[in-house]
This record gives structure tokens, C-alpha cells and sequence, in this order.
């Protein structure tokens, strides 16, 4: 796919959702893809390949949650796998301090490529789990924001993300469309981590079928020490 077709597709979803990108976006959103399909074939980053689904179901998808990020947010992107959704993020919205942190150094290794050739800045990757960060005086507590896309269920993620929102800020939980019942199951979850869920917002992507759901949660309260717990226990043993 050459560059013109791509801002082409692009663009057309994008004008469904209110968003328009500039010359310099569109070709850094274009190097993005590129490398994503050549690293691809190195390690396993995405099943999606086809430069169509990737505009749509990583690009597209990654940009619906811009409207609930405040200006000169400090924002971290946990378990961002290839860079979803904190990259395309960071390319439309320059004024952000994005942290990316994934436990598998391969994937920061392709994301580090990505921060060279897109000459991106005020953006880190980070070589942990969630629960090791939630732990680290460096960062508990330390973000306005934190955001995850497929990652885990709710009562998991919350647990991984909320001790790293400062009281105020908030998790931004890309889910799928189903999430009625995953978040009355994580009410416990989020109350004792020190949340609030503040609003939900389910939608398809734009000329499609694809269902999504934003939960946004707020910290209300400090996340009491003994949380995050030790790692894989909020995965099998979520607060319930």
C-alpha cells in the first residue's frame, strides 16, 4: 500500500470519529505500519497484517480514547504489546508524557526502533510486569493516566493499573463490547483498589461491526500498600 491510499483509508475513518491528522502524522502513522509488518515476520507482535486492518483495528481503535486524555497528561501505556495504544497516541497528541512497559524485551526492542525512526520524544519503554511497577516508589502512583487494551479482565487490570494512577487521575480500560457483566464483577475489585468507575462508552468502530467499550475509572483514594500483589496472583486470584 503506497502512502496516498493509506491516508486515504485512513482519513475516511478518521472523519468519523472527529479526528484529522497532518502531513507529518499521516507519514509517521505510514513508517508505524511499515514496521510493524517487517518486524512481524521477525517476532510475533500482531495477527493483524493487512495494512487495511491495521488503519482500522490498531490505528483507528487506538485513537478513540484521545477525548478522555487532559492536555500535558503523563500517561502509561501497561502491557502495550506493539505499541497499543500508547504510539498512535503519542503521534496525535505531542503534548503527552507517554511511559510504554511491556514484560517481554523483544517487543520494547521493536517499540525503541519505532521511537528512533518516528523521532519521537517524551516517550520511555519500560522492561516490567505491573505488579513490579505498581510496587516501585518510582512510579506508584506517578501517572495521571493509565490505559491498557486487551490486556486482562477488569478486576485483573484493575489491580495493575490503579496503583499507578495518582488520586485524581484515571484508567482509561480499552475492553470489548460485552462488558456489562465484567464490571460488576470487578466492583469490589475497583472500590478496594481505590476507584470509581465514572462512565463506560460502547460503540463500534467506525463503518464496521467491531464492538468496543471504554470503562473509565477514577482514583478517588491512595491504593492501600499491599497492592499490587506478588506477580501472576491478580491474574489467578482476582479481588472478587
Amino acid at each position: 500500500m503506497d502512502i496516498k491510499e493509506f491516508d486515504e483509508i485512513f482519513s475516511n475513518y478518521l472523519n468519523d470519529i472527529n479526528i484529522k491528522l497532518n502531513e507529518e502524522q499521516i507519514e509517521k502513522f505510514y513508517t508505524y505500519m511499515n514496521l510493524l509488518i517487517e518486524w512481524n515476520e521477525k517476532i510475533n507482535l500482531t495477527a493483524i497484517i493487512k495494512p487495511e486492518e491495521i488503519i482500522l483495528k490498531h490505528f483507528v481503535d487506538c485513537l478513540t480514547i484521545v477525548n478522555y486524555i487532559e492536555d500535558n497528561s503523563k500517561l502509561i501505556d501497561m502491557g502495550t504489546g506493539a505499541g497499543f495504544p500508547g504510539v498512535p497516541i503519542k503521534i496525535y497528541r505531542n503534548d503527552l508524557k507517554i511511559v510504554l512497559a511491556d514484560s517481554l524485551n523483544k517487543r520494547l526492542n521493536f517499540l525503541n526502533e519505532v521511537i528512533d525512526n518516528l523521532k519521537l520524544d517524551n516517550i520511555e519503554t519500560i522492561h516490567a510486569r505491573a505488579e513490579e511497577l505498581g510496587k516501585n516508589k518510582k512510579y506508584r502512583e506517578q501517572f495521571d493516566i493509565a490505559t491498557s487494551r486487551a490486556v486482562a479482565n477488569l478486576a485483573t487490570l484493575s489491580e495493575y493499573l490503579l496503583p499507578l494512577v495518582k488520586v485524581g487521575g484515571k484508567c482509561i480500560c480499552m475492553k470489548g463490547a460485552e462488558i456489562e457483566e465484567e464490571i460488576g464483577m470487578a466492583k469490589k475489585a475497583i472500590i478496594t483498589l481505590g476507584g470509581k468507575v465514572m462512565n463506560k462508552d460502547v460503540f463500534n468502530l467506525p463503518q464496521s461491526d467491531l464492538g468496543r467499550s471504554i470503562v473509565v475509572i477514577k482514583k478517588v483514594k491512595n491504593t492501600p500498600g499491599k497492592f499490587p500483589r506478588k506477580p501472576g496472583i491478580p491474574a489467578k486470584e482476582p479481588i472478587l
